[in-house]
């Protein structure tokens, strides 16, 4: 073996020494053996933390927006204390003929209150006619009323007439007998419902003004053969003068006029009156 031979040898001995103490330890993940000791320290094992939580988180629940009530606006008076005139129209604004024959209404029998009442509204006038359109605003109401009949005249009296033949007449009296009572009637309409009456109402009773005063009814003898229109009174009957009326109405805030019927009257009033603990509320 030459000198060149042995070269080779001891180079190809290195290379192996390499791959086999360098190159083999590192690709295995092993340390590199150079065959000196090496202190080894144990390395601690890791212990795995499991986290702690002092407070339990629950889930949200979501919040509902608190809703304030929208407060109730305190309404406004539409009356300014005022009395009214209510005036007449032409009973035609209502499909109204003059000559209409009042139909029945229900009556409500008044029940006394011990409330004050004021006047809202006043009606006054002596012939027939049918009112404006008037609203009250507040939940009842009342209305009262007198009337004045025209003067009677003397009880049982031949009232003479002038005839086209002169003679005595059929029933034997000479002339003609005649006699008429006064009436009133107030019709109250819904102006809201135009066929529909509230009510409608008269005197109780009817109008007797010598009746009211308190005058004996007596019999003429000179005409005994013609009825009296009235009944026979007491000499000592007391003055029983029931005006005026008052007719309450329990439903309101609404609208309404009035169509009136008068016969033989000098003048009638009627005053429209609401509770006074309503003024200012309504």
């Amino acid at each position: 073996m030459d000198k060149k031979d042995a070269m080779y040898g001891v180079a190809a001995l290195v290379i192996i020494l390499i791959i086999a103490l360098v190159i083999k330890p590192l690709a295995t993940g092993h340390p590199v053996n150079t065959g000196i000791p090496v202190p080894t320290t144990p390395v601690p094992a890791l212990t795995a933390i499991t986290p702690v939580f002092s407070q339990v988180i629950t889930p949200i629940t979501p919040i509902t927006p608190i809703q304030t009530p929208t407060p109730t606006p305190t309404p406004s008076p539409t009356w300014n204390a005022n009395v009214k005139n209510v005036e007449f129209v032409n009973s035609s604004v209502y499909g109204i003929s003059p000559d209409d024959s009042l139909p029945n209404g229900s009556r409500l029998d008044s029940v006394p209150l011990n409330n004050s009442m004021t006047s809202f509204a006043k009606i006054s006038g002596k012939y027939s006619g049918t009112t404006q359109i008037i609203k009250i605003p507040f939940p009842s109401w009342q209305l009262v009323y007198t009337v004045d009949p025209v003067a009677e005249p003397a009880l049982n009296t031949v009232q003479p007439a002038a005839t086209s033949k002169s003679g005595v007449a059929s029933s034997g009296v000479q002339g003609s007998y005649s006699s008429a009572t006064p009436t009133f009637t107030i019709q109250v309409m819904d102006a809201d419902d135009p066929n529909r009456i509230v009510r409608t109402i008269s005197p109780p009773g009817g109008i007797d003004l010598n009746l009211w005063k308190g005058i004996k009814n007596t019999v003429n003898p000179a005409v005994t053969n013609i009825k009296s229109s009235r009944a026979t009174t007491p000499a000592d009957v007391p003055i029983t003068d029931p005006r005026p009326w008052t007719e309450k109405f329990y439903e309101g805030q609404r609208s309404y006029y009035f169509i009136i019927k008068s016969e033989l009257l000098n003048s009638y009033s009627i005053d429209i009156q609401v509770p006074t603990k309503y003024i200012g509320q309504y």
